[in-house]
């Protein structure tokens, strides 16, 4: 990449590696980093004795980047990099995404752009031919000499239908090496989109998404939203584990929560689709996340232990996420998911 020198090129392939590593650390090590507070234990349904339906013929099939998937679930961005167990959680999680015929988004790829030996981990399409893959960078990168080429590089390498951008403005002040300048991304944002030849799907990793930033999105020609809502895991938290301050502990619970962000979405459904994630932990918060207008729900957490044993444990898990998701639709006497998508008659009265 020409916009990186080649002396400390090495010093920064490992220092993303390591980080990503870190990362992984602190999701399974201290409990805390899961927030719990996404806001949908304040939500009830309406319960249907008299259903109307056959629990065998509920429909959970829906379309996803013009490919059809089982069930609205999204395996979403976990990792990547040039250490061996980090590409085989990607080839888990690729192997599950086929074998449950679901989409998957993959990690950061900025790794694989200062690291080649980074590359093979995100090299997943071999091992899910069929299924929607998204690839990853950072959109503040977009102020650090990443461009059409790394985007491209990115996208090819999985042979991707989509290319998410994340925002992570919290993230990288609190983390040690953090890039900060944000200025004027949406310009840049608008300016890759028309250059790439996938949709761009602008991503919050844990924070949410205002609607003065789908504002923003859709004015660049962005129309594919993750809105990636507080609640969940805390990125904040995680990259205080690195840091020598506690600023990421004070700004663990920062932003809008799920629950929140999809409220807020409300009046842009008709020009966007939205992805509902942050802390969506079992198929009931998936049910309540379509049905305030989430066109799928992403799920990383869960999945990370499993995906460190074997493609057989994250098939198991996203599994029982399918089976929960369709039992509470059987429940709510919904037989098709375009009956279940902000169907907010199906929500309880306070």
């Amino acid at each position: 990449m020409s916009h990186i020198n080649s002396s400390p090129l090495a010093n920064l392939a490992k220092q993303v590696t390591d980080r990503k590593q870190d990362h992984i650390d602190a999701v399974l090590n201290d409990p805390l980093v899961e927030r719990n507070t996404q806001g949908f234990e304040n939500i009830r349904l309406m319960h249907r004795a008299l259903p109307e339906c056959d629990f065998a013929n509920i429909d959970t099939t829906t379309t996803f980047l013009g490919k059809s998937i089982r069930f609205p679930f999204l395996i979403a961005s976990m990792t990547g990099g040039a250490s061996q167990n980090l590409g085989d959680i990607n080839r888990h999680l690729a192997e599950a995404a086929q074998a449950c015929n679901v989409p998957m988004a993959v990690g950061s790829q900025r790794a694989m752009i200062v690291d080649e030996a980074a590359k093979q981990s995100f090299a997943i399409r071999k091992f899910a031919p069929d299924v929607p893959l998204i690839a990853n960078l950072g959109a503040v990168q977009l102020n650090y000499g990443f461009g059409v080429d790394e985007a491209r590089r990115a996208i090819d390498v999985l042979q991707a239908d989509a290319l998410y951008l994340h925002l992570n403005p919290l993230q990288e002040v609190i983390q040690p090496e953090g890039d900060t300048n944000f200025a004027r991304l949406a310009e840049k944002i608008h300016l890759l989109a028309e250059q790439i030849d996938v949709p761009i799907i602008l991503k919050e990793v844990g924070s949410g998404l205002s609607p003065q930033d789908i504002e923003l999105g859709l004015a660049a020609g962005i129309t594919l939203f993750d809105l990636a809502g507080r609640g969940g895991t805390s990125w904040s938290r995680i990259e205080a584990h690195r840091s020598d301050n506690d600023l990421g502990i004070l700004f663990q619970d920062w932003g809008l929560t799920t629950v929140e962000s999809l409220r807020l979405s409300e009046p842009y459904q008709e020009k966007a689709q939205f992805i509902a994630s942050g802390g969506i932990r079992n198929g009931i918060d998936m049910i309540k996340a379509v049905i305030m207008g989430g066109r799928l729900c992403g799920v990383a957490a869960p999945l990370l232990a499993p995906a460190q044993e074997s493609t057989e444990q994250v098939v198991a898990r996203i599994e029982q996420f399918k089976q929960e998701f369709q039992t509470a639709q059987f429940l709510l006497g919904i037989k098709d998911i375009d009956a279940l998508h902000l169907n907010t008659a199906l929500i309880a009265p306070l």
